[in-house]
């Protein structure tokens, strides 16, 4: 991935999907926004004690720098599941969507940018150029446990007619298992679906893994049926870098958001 700036905004850009000249997309970083300390500055999530003035002034920064507006801007309630909201139509008012539970958004609407909040957990931006559909996808431990990478793929394929063959994926900037710790139960819900995502897992002291999200996530992507060569992994650990990105971990909770974003030109 390489690092951009589109107006004010930096952003990690993946090249793959850059490549396909049909969309937008990237990852933010912290850089170049409105909020003050510990939300400096680019902080784009809602959900935090931020002041809603300045996420929103942040939004519409991001926004107009790729040529929208912020009522074009779609994000989500975020709660760690593997629910998905499709927008196959225009929508006169997206702002609704924000209190809508769920922890992806699919579209095939040119001018409609679609956006997941993190700062630990993984953006993962997926895109069908053939059918015209992207998807942003927010995998935290829970949601990539459930599997949320694999089931944004047969979302695109069930509901918009997508071939895996055809699908570009970019998987963003999370915490890295340099800096990830887990317990039991975390390790257990891995070991529960069956698939062997818990292989991603090292073993660091009696009861204690460190946890390499990524790495899982690419795995269920290939499981769906991207060909390796079409994902594009970014392995920048967000605890490690705090010059550039939130982490929720490391800050204790009282941090930004970073965004990973994308939308149909």
């Amino acid at each position: 991935m390489e690092m951009k700036k589109t107006g004010k905004v930096h952003y990690l850009e993946p090249q793959l999907l850059a490549a396909a000249a049909v969309s937008v997309q990237g990852f933010t970083t912290r850089h170049e926004g409105v909020s003050r300390p510990p939300y400096n500055s680019l902080n784009l999530g809602s959900n935090t004690l931020d002041s809603p003035h300045n996420v929103e002034g942040n939004r519409s920064l991001l926004a107009r720098a790729f040529g929208t507006r912020l009522d074009q801007l779609v994000t989500v309630n975020q709660v760690h599941g593997v629910d998905i909201l499709a927008i196959d139509a225009p929508n006169p008012d997206y702002a609704h969507f924000l209190k809508l539970q769920c922890d992806g958004i699919i579209t095939n609407q040119p001018g409609v940018m679609i956006g997941i909040c993190v700062a630990d957990c993984l953006p993962v931006l997926l895109l069908d150029p053939v059918k015209g559909v992207v998807a942003a996808l927010h995998a935290g431990w829970k949601g990539t446990a459930a599997e949320i990478s694999r089931k944004g793929v047969e979302a695109l394929v069930g509901l918009f007619g997508s071939q895996p063959t055809d699908i570009l994926a970019a998987v963003g900037p999370g915490i890295g298992p340099c800096c990830y710790e887990v317990d039991e139960p975390v390790l257990d819900a891995f070991r529960k679906q069956g698939n062997g995502y818990e292989r991603f897992a090292l073993a660091k002291e009696k009861g204690k893994w460190q946890l390499d999200l990524a790495a899982a996530n690419v795995q269920q992507l290939r499981d769906a049926g991207i060909a390796e060569q079409n994902i594009e992994a970014n392995e920048l650990c967000v605890s490690c870098n705090q010059e550039q990105f939130f982490s929720y971990r490391r800050d204790g909770g009282d941090t930004g958001r970073q965004m990973g974003f994308i939308m149909l030109k």
